[in-house]
């Protein structure tokens, strides 16, 4: 039997969003742009997915773009941004915890010339606005920072860090990578204050292949494909109408159960906290997170991959953090500094809507089983 708790990295494909791909690629297959009925009825669906992913994010539906995934949307966000800003500097701020989406464009643009400030964060995971106003810069062109961290769970204050650059008349666009919060937590781009936004779909149980920027009304960004001009011609090409069909779905259903899902995923990640400090005495809670569906914690002087494999083979899947980094440290825990004991044993769960309580009882069971049997590192 399998136990996923490993929600962060991948969610299961709903069945309602699978039908709804199905039916795309089935019944609904006509290019949007043809003129004659079968596309007419293709693009008439596409206005109606759109209104679809718009209303779950709370924005216009004319402000929402649909990209091929959460790091295409960083990607264009980023270089857009300082398209539109190239006359105003050249000097970047994100954080140092940041998706290796944002944070390797912006490596890439410091080999081009431009500043980047790495905002470092407590022992918690949090940065605060005040970390922001204190790096600008008359120069500063961008602020990036995530809405919930991948890793840790924690809640960045990214309203705060728009009101900041608002009150001080800060010439920089604001841009939030919010895949790890979309319908994990209730905001909207308006009420954040952002100008740009990124969404990914296999964040909330949409197929992978399928994501949107959000760009604020009145922002105009330069294209990031030209072609045949779909997208208001910001991204040409044919629209992937199968896998934004079942994003569509997934949004949809995914906002009328938001504070339900929200509730449940938090009374999980509640007793798993409790169960831990209780049964696996050896499990240190490494950040609380504000986030509900994101836990962080470490098996003390453990190999954290020799524990992946060891619940892996008991049918429990976790991760030693985010899946893009492919067996490498990850960057978030150090930058929190852990000592090497904690560090080397950091393990991630996280929830969804559908995780069970019979998963969080063998994750227990795997943990306890886990400190018993194997041996601690000597390193």
């Amino acid at each position: 039997m399998i136990h996923y708790l490993d929600n962060a990295a991948t969610t299961p494909v709903r069945p309602e969003a699978v039908q709804a791909a199905v039916e795309a690629m089935t019944q609904g297959w006509g290019n949007p742009s043809s003129r004659y009925e079968l596309g007419t009825k293709a693009a008439a669906r596409m206005k109606e997915w759109r209104g679809n992913v718009a209303q779950a994010l709370g924005c216009l539906p004319e402000e929402l773009f649909f990209t091929s995934c959460g790091t295409e949307g960083d990607n264009w966000a980023i270089q857009s941004a300082l398209e539109v800003n190239r006359r105003r500097g050249k000097h970047i701020i994100t954080t140092a915890i940041e998706h290796a989406a944002v944070l390797e464009p912006c490596r890439e643009l410091e080999r081009r010339g431009y500043e980047v400030t790495y905002l470092e964060p407590d022992r918690q995971g949090n940065i605060t606005a005040a970390q922001v106003e204190e790096a600008m810069r008359p120069d500063t062109a961008l602020v990036s920072m995530m809405l919930v961290n991948n890793e840790l769970g924690a809640i960045l204050p990214v309203g705060e860090v728009a009101q900041v650059i608002r009150r001080t008349g800060c010439p920089a666009l604001l841009h939030c990578d919010a895949v790890q919060g979309f319908l994990k937590i209730p905001f909207s781009p308006k009420k954040l204050g952002v100008d740009l936004l990124t969404v990914s779909g296999h964040k909330i149980h949409a197929p992978k292949g399928v994501g949107a920027l959000y760009v604020r009304k009145g922002l105009k960004l330069p294209p990031l494909i030209w072609g045949g001009g779909q997208e208001e011609g910001l991204r040409s090409g044919t629209e992937a109408t199968a896998q934004i069909a079942a994003f569509a779905a997934a949004a949809r259903l995914g906002r009328q159960t938001l504070e339900e899902d929200m509730a449940h995923m938090a009374r999980l990640k509640e007793e798993t906290v409790r169960r831990l400090a209780e049964e696996v005495p050896k499990a240190k809670l490494l950040a609380q997170g504000g986030a509900p569906h994101i836990l962080a914690i470490s098996l003390v002087g453990y190999k954290s991959e020799v524990v992946v494999r060891f619940l892996s083979d008991r049918g429990v899947y976790i991760s030693s953090g985010s899946a893009c980094h492919k067996g490498k440290p990850s960057h978030v825990f150090a930058a929190l500094k852990l000592p090497k004991g904690e560090r080397d044993g950091v393990l991630r769960i996280s929830f969804s809507y559908d995780t069970k309580q019979e998963d969080v009882d063998a994750l227990i069971e795997g943990l306890k089983g886990a400190s018993e049997k194997l041996f601690p590192s000597l390193s």
